[in-house]
């Protein structure tokens, strides 16, 4: 779940003069594909769902289009509705994959594939982008997410420090405390960010450096001051990526009542339903089933419809693993999702599910790949001890 993470910022800096800097954070799980959903409302007065104003027409000059795309990609986020970045794409399409458009439209266009698993595209346009404005702050933050998901974090360092402008000061130091907290300085990283939060003013950049706090204490073991600091966060502002990871660690804490009140509000994508689904399991509650349907046929759709299998791939293998008990078939998606992304749950689900179809020979290979990563995350322990 990750997934990660300068995205949150977006929403502080669309607000105000901080506009020139939106990093954004993998959208690794609310991404994925929402169905429709039949619902039966109790009454007349019952609010199914909320609809965003629909823009009349696309914006013709890039200043106003860059504001409107940023906000669809933050609805996005906070939503975890993915229909939101079409709408981003399409404020956008003028420029879209144009060589002369504006770097920073290019970046935000970069910013929709990433939220979208695009991720080769998302570097291309990106490192073309950065070619033309090297001042670009979100262009490099954005890069260095990428070089995240693919566990290359020197290369991801160097990106954070290309981000040398003082407007980015913050979001630079973020930057480089998430990449040393996946090198093991979580104390270091929870020290810093805890010195951040305090002397933020605004609650949404103080969310933000919450979820990364969050996260960063995970990965060190810390799970009830991880679980603490996901809520705190989520209090101070509502955010998909949050809720997801919030319900992660519920589940992998074994409190499947408390992950279904954290998803309570979220929309119903595959992400969100798989999870509803390993709760009300774990729970004995058969609903389960009825949520594993849903998903299969939501795949089943996908597959008729040609999408990518990596793009989904990650999602296959934790219904495998958690809802089927098919070990083979979570290895066999869990091998596909890792050749696309390389965050911590990524490693747990090949490395899990590579133990229990007992592929002794792949795992080997596994847990060489993970240590040449110097990726240190307490749930990965028992793979990374010699």
């Amino acid at each position: 779940m990750p997934r990660i993470a300068f995205f949150r910022a977006l929403c502080a800096a669309v607000q105000g003069a901080a506009a020139l800097i939106c990093g954004l954070t993998l959208l690794c799980a609310s991404a994925a594909h929402a169905a429709p959903q039949e619902i039966q409302p109790r009454n007349d007065a019952q609010v199914i769902e909320t609809l965003a104003p629909r823009l009349s027409a696309a914006p013709q000059n890039p200043e106003a289009a860059a504001l409107q795309a940023r906000q669809w990609i933050s609805q996005s986020r906070q939503s975890g509705d993915p229909r939101y970045l079409g709408r981003a794409q399409g404020v956008l399409a003028r420029w879209w994959d144009r060589a002369d458009a504006p770097p920073e439209l290019a970046v935000l266009q970069a910013t929709v594939q990433q939220s979208r698993h695009e991720f080769d595209a998302a570097r291309k346009i990106l490192t073309q982008a950065l070619q033309r404005d090297a001042s670009l702050a979100q262009g490099w933050l954005t890069l260095a997410t990428l070089e995240r998901v693919a566990g290359r974090y020197s290369a991801a360092q160097t990106a954070c420090v290309a981000s040398i402008f003082s407007q980015a000061a913050l979001y630079r130091q973020a930057c480089l405390l998430e990449t040393a907290s996946l090198l093991g300085q979580q104390d270091a990283a929870r020290s810093a960010f805890t010195q951040a939060i305090a002397q933020s003013r605004d609650a949404a950049t103080q969310s933000w450096l919450l979820s990364l706090l969050a996260e960063s204490e995970e990965r060190a073991g810390r799970d009830e001051s991880a679980l603490m600091h996901y809520r705190d966060s989520l209090q101070r502002g509502p955010d998909g990526y949050t809720a997801l990871a919030l319900a992660d660690a519920l589940l992998r804490t074994n409190k499947p009542a408390a992950a279904l009140e954290a998803l309570q509000s979220q929309n119903p994508t595959d992400a969100v339903l798989l999870r509803r689904a390993y709760a009300h399991k774990t729970l004995g509650d058969a609903r389960w089933k009825v949520l594993q349907a849903e998903l299969a046929e939501r795949f089943a759709a996908l597959d008729a419809r040609g999408d990518d299998p990596a793009l989904h791939a990650r999602e296959r293998a934790q219904a495998a693993l958690w809802l089927e008990g098919n070990a083979a078939r979570a290895w066999a998606a869990a091998q596909v999702n890792l050749g696309l992304q390389k965050e911590p749950l990524d490693w747990w689900l090949a490395l899990q599910s590579a133990t229990m179809a007992k592929q002794t020979f792949a795992l080997g290979q596994l847990r060489q790949q993970l240590a040449a990563t110097g990726l240190k995350d307490a749930r990965l322990a028992a793979w990374l001890a010699p």
